[in-house]
C-alpha cells in the first residue's frame, strides 16, 4: 500500500491506497483511518480537492466483510 499524508479539516490523515491502483492513482479509492472512523475518498478526485467520506468502525467492517 502506498500512503500520502494529507490535511483535511482539523485532522492530518495519512491515505492509503492499494498497490493494484494503476501508477496515476486515478482507478481507486484511498482510505485514511482513524480513532472513530473511516474516511473514504476517490483518487480521482483527490486533486480537485473533492469531497471524503467518513464511516464509522462498524460500517467499514460490514463493508469488507460484504466484499
Amino acid at each position: 500500500m502506498n500512503t500520502e499524508d494529507t490535511a483535511y479539516g482539523d485532522s492530518n490523515l495519512t491515505w492509503c491506497v492499494s498497490s493494484y491502483s494503476t501508477g496515476s492513482g486515478g482507478e481507486c479509492v484511498e482510505v485514511a483511518l482513524m480513532v472513530g472512523g473511516v474516511h473514504v475518498r476517490d483518487s480521482k478526485c483527490v486533486a480537485q480537492g473533492g469531497p471524503a467520506l467518513k464511516v464509522g468502525p462498524a460500517a467499514w467492517s460490514a463493508l469488507l466483510e460484504a466484499m
